[in-house]
């Protein structure tokens, strides 16, 4: 059985998305060997810290996964492929291959619902670790052009709520699941530190770049025009106006997932607003 203090070799797909760059970089901090698997190498090279292995290879064309999985201990998967987040229909193929590879963690990253690649790790006998993001505080980047113009926000339903997380958290506990014991057959919930409303993002992000921001109120109608001329599928827009509109119970309720399986507390979105206030200023 693997220490978790000694290096171990795991395999990140999607890892250059918002998440898996992040379990990428913690797992390279905690001293793991990591490898990258990409349909571009040359320019998921320059998104990777130093030292990665960027290997080739495609969830929808699972021998191509054979030699990446060589002498790999972890895998973090993703559920959906594609410009247009089809769910994966591979799930069988990927798990027998991680299962005959030696591979003994996987970490999923669920994909808003069922999907036949979740559903497929769950049935296994790997030690399976299901992360269950809520709100990502990098969401915030698509306020970016809007505040940098206009020093405003426009959104519907104001007064919701969010307890959004930290991408880097996510990766963080990730990492963990990935190469330490006493996470199998777990789906965590995994939130920021705090329960945040509409006004309570945009004025942190006031605070970080120094500079006064409006919320303005849109209506459903208003917004989905706005969506839409973005160029959002009508599916994503139904999706934000339900989320939105109700946002489940799980999405405003801060659980203490970070703190208890990373062991220290889950990044403030002040802190993440501090990272990232270059974005927002003109």
């Amino acid at each position: 059985m693997p220490n978790p203090m000694d290096p171990q070799k795991i395999l990140v797909t999607g890892a250059t998305g918002t998440v898996g760059r992040q379990v990428v970089a913690e797992l390279v901090d905690r001293g793991h060997t990591v490898r990258a698997l990409t349909r571009d190498p040359a320019k998921a090279r320059t998104a990777l810290p130093e030292g990665v292995e960027v290997v080739q290879g495609d969830l929808t064309d699972p021998p191509s996964l054979v030699p990446a999985l060589d002498g790999v201990t972890g895998l973090h998967l993703i559920t959906f492929d594609g410009p247009y987040m089809a769910p994966l229909e591979t799930g069988a193929q990927i798990v027998e291959l991680a299962r005959t590879a030696g591979v003994r963690r996987v970490t999923v990253l669920h994909g808003g619902g069922p999907t036949p690649l979740q559903d497929a790790v769950e049935a296994s006998d790997l030690a399976w670790t299901v992360l269950m993001p809520v709100e990502f505080m990098a969401n915030a980047l698509e306020w970016a052009g809007a505040i940098r113009a206009e020093d405003a926000v426009g959104e519907p339903f104001t007064e919701r709520l969010s307890a959004m997380v930290h991408e880097a958290d996510i990766g963080a506990v990730g990492a963990v699941a990935l190469t330490e014991d006493g996470h199998g057959g777990q789906s965590y919930v995994i939130t920021g530190p705090e329960v945040l409303s509409l006004k309570d993002k945009v004025d942190t992000l006031a605070d970080a770049r120094g500079r006064a921001i409006r919320l303005v109120g849109l209506t459903p109608d208003e917004a989905m025009a706005k969506w839409r001329a973005g160029g959002l599928p009508q599916d994503v827009i139904d999706f934000l106006i339900e989320v939105y509109g109700n946002t489940p119970p799980e999405g405003r309720t801060v659980t203490g997932t970070v703190r208890r399986v990373t062991g220290r507390p889950a990044r403030t979105f002040a802190r993440w607003a501090a990272e990232h206030a270059a974005a927002f200023r003109v």
